[in-house]
């Protein structure tokens, strides 16, 4: 190694080169699906399997994942995990057997103890030789597929999650009778829109799903239907939530306080089932609120559309996936009629060969002929005046076939059937060539067909609509007492033999206005300190829209302000100054009002400090003079003389009571 070169930089070129190559392979291999077939390799390889092994009847999934391990070097549990996650789909994989419950969360079966085979869709929009584009397997041995050719958009039909390496994907579930009719709209030059169907049903606002793209969130609702005043019926569940983590999420939210049942009854089958007993004298209504919004009733799923796109991850949105997969079936069945109309004009060139070659007793020109050059060239010569009658031109091949034709065949040989014949590959031809000339419409013909022959029983199951999110401060059991300790200056449910000030949730919110004019707001907690003496301390509800009329000395010997104001937004557990922020200020009088008029209605009697050539010492301050205004505005001066206390002026009191105004 010469001077010049340094084995640290070398070291972390080889770190980064490894470590890119891990990443690019994870990203491209493992965890993102391609966007033409809408599979992972394992998935695409399980399928692949499944094609190979298929004779109509079940395999033990154990044997398929034995042969897809030909293809996919990453060991049998990641191999069957995937299969038994398709099979669950119900749209490729045709299952028998015990194969999980996605409701319960039950797991499947061993493989050797399961069955699987492709369904009738699987053949019918999978699988096609002849489009197919292959690669040589990891050791080189056999064949598999790039991609398969997939007509029809599975990516959106059966969904995909997964997480590479600094890169995640999150593509939710659609309909299928929907995504064939979004195909036909883009075909026709149609608008559509596209939201999620979820397999476990429920109820879904997707009014900010954003197309599938990052940022986008979807809010799903198990459906619950109120039996009676005592008893919940949840009939379908959020998707990715089962029954089993679901009466958890519900028994844990009770004990914690949140919502108040009596018992839980899981009676879940081939459909979800759970009974929720309320209490005595409980609200139904709120009760169900309570569920949606402290338990997995509701659930809010962020959607994360990334794709393969010529070998890159891309963020795709799921209108641009369904667009991009309408146009490749397009693309696909015009190579399948392509390839079908040059095998049907193969077709017809060698039955027209074979019909002049018999009927015309080329053959016997071939009799005496000694050498394998002189038979080709007897039967080229004997061709050659109806060559002009053919499609295209005779080959050495094709004379070679005709000498293959046996005797038996010559000797049976039906003028009239082998000119029906033909007529039939014609008709076949003229076909093909009206369905390449009008490929648009025969594309939206295949795509009707699908639904026509597929659709039945994939209906719909998650109900789409709107709803608001459940202000959990309105449902919470407020099931604690918020005390305060006046003298240490702390608050919370945990002080049972201090002050007791309201009733609360252990997620309710505390404001604090300390005697210097300060704000807080900040959670109820078990025990936190908020400041000696404070001026207020109360449960904060921001639809509570109260009116606080504040009176304080600026400093220690400053003037005297009036403010009348409304908090308005806040961040938790930040210090507001709603003074001047001199030192030395404090808080000479506050009273808060449930509205405006009632502030405007308030009136104190400030009591100045005996000073010289003062003669009225007790003075009338109505707040109804000075502008409702925010938090932050510092106030209206009220008097720069000393003062001693302000009190509220009695009700019966006016401006004629001999009380002015300085």
């Amino acid at each position: 190694m010469s001077k010049e070169e340094k084995p640290e930089a070398t070291l972390r070129d080889m770190y980064s080169d490894y470590f890119l190559d891990y990443a690019s392979y994870v990203i491209l291999e493992r965890a993102v699906p391609h966007v033409g077939d809408g599979l992972k390799p394992v998935q695409r390889r399980i399928l692949h399997s499944l094609n190979e092994m298929d004779d109509g009847r079940y395999n033990k999934v154990a044997n398929v994942v034995g042969n897809t391990m030909k293809y996919h070097p990453h060991g049998d549990a990641s191999i069957g995990a995937a299969m038994v996650w398709m099979g669950q789909k119900d749209i490729l994989i045709d299952t028998q057997g015990n194969w999980g419950n996605v409701l319960t969360g039950d797991s499947a079966a061993a493989p050797r103890y399961i069955e699987a085979r492709l369904t009738p869709l699987a053949n019918a929009i999978t699988f096609n030789p002849k489009t197919t584009d292959w690669t040589s397997s990891y050791d080189g041995r056999n064949k598999e597929p790039v991609s398969l050719p997939m007509k029809f958009p599975l990516l959106l039909a059966q969904g995909v999650e997964g997480i590479a390496v600094g890169l995640a994907c999150k593509i939710l579930p659609h309909n299928f009778i929907e995504l064939v009719d979004a195909c036909i709209a883009v075909l026709r030059k149609q608008t559509f829109e596209l939201v999620p169907d979820f397999p476990t049903g429920g109820m879904m606002d997707a009014s900010l799903y954003n197309d599938g793209i990052r940022g986008g969130k979807v809010r799903v609702r198990a459906k619950i239907d109120i039996v009676n005043k005592k008893l919940l019926r949840i009939t379908e569940v959020p998707f990715g939530v089962t029954t089993g983590s679901l009466m958890d999420n519900i028994v844990n939210a009770n004990e914690k306080g949140k919502i108040k049942i009596q018992k839980i009854e899981d009676n879940t089958a081939a459909v979800a089932d759970i009974l929720v007993h309320l209490p005595v004298g409980s609200d139904p209504e709120m009760s169900r609120d309570a569920l949606f919004g402290f338990t997995d009733c509701e659930v809010g799923i962020s959607p994360n559309s990334c794709v393969i796109v010529d070998g890159k991850p891309l963020f795709m949105g799921v209108t641009e996936i369904l667009k991009h997969n309408a146009f490749i079936t397009k693309d696909l069945l015009q190579l399948e009629l392509e390839i079908k109309l040059r095998e049907l004009r193969d077709k017809w060139h060698f039955s027209s060969l074979e019909q002049i070659f018999i009927e015309n007793r080329i053959y016997r020109d071939i009799e005496e002929c000694e050498t394998w050059e002189a038979v080709i060239k007897a039967i080229d010569d004997g061709l050659e005046p109806h060559k002009k009658k053919l499609l295209r031109e005779v080959t050495e091949e094709d004379i070679v076939r005709l000498t293959e034709i046996k005797i038996k065949r010559i000797s049976k040989f039906d003028s009239f059937k082998a000119n029906e014949f033909i007529k039939g590959i014609e008709d076949q031809i003229e076909e093909v060539e009206k369905n390449l000339n009008n490929l648009t419409r025969y594309t939206i013909k295949y795509f009707n067909d699908l639904k026509k022959k597929f659709g039945k029983g994939r209906e719909r199951k998650t109900e789409i609509g709107t709803f608001e999110k459940v202000d959990r401060t309105q449902v919470v059991m407020a099931n604690e007492i918020l005390y305060i300790d006046r003298k240490s200056g702390f608050a919370g449910w945990g002080l049972k033999k201090e002050e007791p000030i309201e009733k609360c949730s252990d997620i309710d919110d505390m404001v604090v206005f300390s005697t210097d004019g300060k704000l807080t707001v900040s959670r109820v907690s078990e025990k936190s300190f908020v400041g000696k003496r404070p001026q207020h301390i109360a449960i904060f509800r921001k639809d509570e829209e109260k009116v606080y009329s504040m009176i304080y000395r600026d400093g220690r010997d400053g003037p005297l302000y009036a403010k009348r104001f409304k908090i308005g937004g806040i961040t938790r557990d930040k210090e507001y100054d709603l003074t001047k922020g001199t030192k030395g200020t404090r808080i000479m009088y506050f009273i808060i009002h449930d509205n405006e008029e009632e502030s405007e209605a308030n009136a104190v009697v400030v009591h100045l400090k005996p000073a010289l050539r003062l003669r009225n010492l007790a003075r009338l301050f109505l707040f109804s003079e000075i502008a409702l205004k925010g938090r932050a505005a510092k106030g209206n001066i009220v008097t720069k003389h000393g003062v001693d206390r302000v009190v509220r002026a009695p009700k019966d009191l006016n401006d004629e009571s001999g009380f002015s105004l300085e």
